[in-house]
């Protein structure tokens, strides 16, 4: 676990990134592994029909082993898309194997609205189930540190007030774990964080 005091919120997502860039491809898959065998095992993801996920990047762990398993059961998954033209926030467009892709401003992989029968595919946040989301830190009492563009905070903020709401779970590699992160007024709080080695909650 990582000592967080005296940093800041910067100097800490540069020091994560690097870490868990720092995984070699082999640690990677065992982590992916590790991984899919904690999410398969959680209620949560067991009575799931719509799941949003991921596609790794950064040294993100991976949740991509999930889909098979997914699949098996009758569930649908969702990718992230940046919504143009809004700020800062997240659509959700069915993912399968023959989604059609693009890169984000971010030169992150995206399914193309457009090459994908558009708003038939598209799924508003509050449609999901449960929200599988990237995080660069976490502490005991799931606070999340992002990337920094607020996207998931602006995207669920409605879950703060709005019941039922999906059930929004970090993933990360345990070696994201900190020992306290500062709680920000636009924070949207986690079910759970799990990671290759624990469920945290």
């Amino acid at each position: 676990m990582l000592d967080s005091s005296g940093l800041s919120r910067a100097q800490l997502r540069r020091t994560l990134r690097e870490q868990r860039r720092s995984l070699s491809p082999t640690q990677q898959r065992h982590a992916a592994v590790a991984l899919k065998r904690q999410l398969s095992r959680m209620p949560e993801l067991k009575r799931a029909r719509r799941v949003a996920l991921y596609l790794p990047n950064d040294g993100e762990i991976d949740p991509g082993l999930l889909l098979p398993w997914m699949q098996r059961k009758g569930a649908r998954a969702f990718l992230p898309v940046l919504k143009p033209l809004s700020d800062n926030r997240l659509w959700f467009v069915h993912y399968h194997a023959r989604t059609r892709m693009t890169r984000n401003r971010f030169g992150i992989s995206e399914p193309h609205t457009r090459l994908n029968a558009g708003r038939a595919r598209r799924l508003p946040p509050w449609g999901l189930d449960v929200v599988l989301m990237p995080l660069v830190g976490f502490d005991a009492a799931l606070n999340r540190l992002g990337m920094g563009g607020g996207f998931y905070d602006r995207t669920f903020a409605f879950t703060q007030r709005v019941r039922p709401a999906p059930r929004l779970i970090g993933l990360a590699h345990d070696i994201q774990h900190v020992d306290t992160l500062p709680f920000q007024s636009w924070d949207v709080p986690l079910d759970a964080v799990v990671t290759d080695r624990a469920v945290y909650r």
